[in-house]
């Protein structure tokens, strides 16, 4: 096969659908190579993107992978004859770095492994584990997807929260919620399975080729339900509604890991506990399990501040963000909600950046502390909202923070949070302040033509009263130097919402390049939580990761 890169299509030559799309690719492609119809027998889109740097020319960038008739005697005479009218730039033979899951171990080990979270590195690590023969035991505090739905649309309505199961605590993580994205600044040769796998789960296929993929929050519940099944069906064992209390550790003949406490509540809801003896556990936990820092604090296992980020949801129109992306193409069908990322740097060093930018989305109540107000973005498959919205944020670095707490960060998040949730009046109701009075100092008394998307409702005011003023100074000094980047992103009545303060964790379980605890054997941090990643890609790529080393370490 060949891969055939810098393929052009014009917008106007495609309407969003998957059959038009597939036509002009196979005509492009013909006219590139200057083959008959007949000597192309297939051609898969590998990679699109969207070049929208000329307004007045917008169009997509394919890489397609193809077979001709006559198999590999006719890619070598293709290739010479490009070769010989200097036409073949950008054609090569396939070559994909190969990537497989473990080899079945084909032996007993003393104890099974177990998994605590079944985020996107939690069930990952577990589908791996699970296909080696290892029979993992994965655990998740949360619910599965249909009754975590539920009380997820039971605190939108009531304000009545559910701490175990959430936006952030559930089957697929915080990830499930939070639009799909699966984007990534990494390479990996992973990369193509997690997708694969998640498309043999039900995403469409079309994330094996859009160079900004994502699911949607509407999707990912049963695409998540799917890879549990694949687990369970591969040996594991699932526990939902079920969190990790306690963990064994001994001191001799050095630290190690002996066992883990699990609490779930029966029928009557009744707390029960059950002590499984481990000498393999994999901490994939979601960056807003606290519990689970406080615990492995308290049982000495090293751990250290690390950079994370705070601010606020920003909200503008969709129709804005598409007309100062796409010019006049914005609302063509082929292009759908147009999306940004953008990053200012201030002169005293400090920086603001988009995070999570949901086209054509919603503000979600993403708390998981009673008393707290959290904030986080996501979109459905259709990105047909209203409104965009993304993240707004500003770096805390640990010198930012007092003392030598390591759980210093954790303070602080949970601080704005209580904050944010006594200027919204209680009842989790959002702060929430324009952006023309956010740059003036001035409190806000009313919104604009931006409607609030936040579930729970917002009260105007003065969102600087909920974060520290390192952070809303980045933000303010940003946003100008952003408007010269997505022109209207400066628009007065653009909302900003408080506070989001749950991008990526505040703390990293410090391991060593085998993937081990450093200071305590049998421990395996993993994933988002554990300050190894950020976003699903990266989680689940750490999880196959962390899988394949703690495979390695039992050969």
């Amino acid at each position: 096969m060949l891969d055939i890169s810098a393929i052009r299509i014009p917008v106007d030559q495609l309407d969003g659908t998957l059959r038009t799309e597939e036509l002009s690719l196979r005509k492009a492609v013909l006219h590139r190579l200057r083959i008959a119809p007949d000597d192309l027998l297939s051609v898969e889109p590998r990679k699109r993107s969207i070049d929208a740097r000329k307004k007045s020319d917008v169009h997509f960038t394919y890489t397609a992978r193809i077979a001709l008739r006559g198999g590999t005697n006719a890619e070598r005479a293709l290739l010479a004859k490009l070769r010989a009218r200097r036409a073949e730039k950008g054609v090569r033979p396939s070559t994909d770095k190969p990537f497989g899951l473990p080899a079945h171990f084909g032996t007993t080990i003393a104890s099974r492994p177990v998994v605590i979270g079944a985020g996107c590195a939690g069930l990952f690590c577990a589908l791996s584990l699970a296909s080696a023969g290892l029979k993992p035991l994965l655990v998740e505090r949360g619910q599965d997807a249909t009754r975590r739905t539920k009380a997820i649309e039971h605190f939108n309505k009531t304000g009545e929260l559910d701490p175990e199961s959430n936006i952030q605590f559930g089957l697929g993580g915080a990830g499930t919620f939070s639009d799909g994205k699966l984007a990534t600044g990494t390479k990996s040769p992973a990369h193509r399975f997690i997708l694969q796998t998640l498309v043999d789960a039900g995403a469409s296929q079309e994330i094996l080729w859009d160079a900004k993929p994502h699911v949607g929050s509407d999707v990912l519940p049963s695409v998540v339900t799917h890879i549990l099944q694949r687990i369970e069906s591969l040996g594991g064992e699932v526990k939902l509604g079920c969190r990790m209390a306690d963990m064994g550790v001994s001191q001799s003949p050095s630290p190690h890991v002996t066992s883990v406490t699990l609490e779930h509540r029966d029928e009557l809801g009744l707390l029960v506990e059950e002590r499984i003896p481990v000498d393999n556990l994999v901490v994939a936990c979601g960056h807003s399990a606290r519990d689970v820092f406080e615990l492995l604090r308290n049982r000495n296992v090293t751990l250290e501040r690390k950079t994370f980020a705070m601010g606020v949801r920003i909200e503008h129109l969709q129709s804005m963000v598409d007309r100062s992306q796409y010019g006049p193409f914005a609302g063509h069908p082929a292009l759908g909600a147009a999306p940004y990322k953008l990053v200012a740097h201030l002169d005293n060093d400090r920086s603001a950046f988009s995070f999570c930018m949901c086209p054509g989305g919603y503000v979600v109540a993403a708390a998981s502390e009673p008393g707290g107000v959290v904030t986080n973005g996501m979109s459905l498959s259709d990105r047909a909202g209203t409104n965009a919205n993304s993240g707004f944020l500003a770096n805390v670095f640990p010198t930012d923070l007092p003392g030598d707490d390591v759980l210093a960060g954790v303070e602080l998040q949970r601080r704005c949070e209580h904050l944010a949730f006594e200027a919204g009046g209680g009842s989790y109701v959002a702060p929430a302040q324009l952006v023309a009075d956010f740059l003036q100092g001035t409190p806000s008394t009313a919104g604009g033509n931006v409607v609030p998307t936040y579930p729970r409702g917002v009260r105007w005011g003065d969102i600087t009263t909920c974060l520290p003023s390192y952070i809303t100074e980045t933000l303010r000094g940003s946003i100008p130097k952003m408007n010269r980047q997505l022109h209207g992103f400066e628009t007065a009545d653009a909302v900003l919402t408080g506070v989001e303060t749950r991008s990526s964790s505040p703390v990293r379980v410090t391991r060593g390049k085998d993937c081990r605890s450093v200071s305590t054997a049998g421990l395996w941090p993993c994933g988002e939580g554990a300050g190894y990643a950020g976003g699903i890609m990266s989680a689940a790529t750490d999880g196959l990761r962390v899988a394949q080393a703690l495979v390695d370490s039992l050969s």
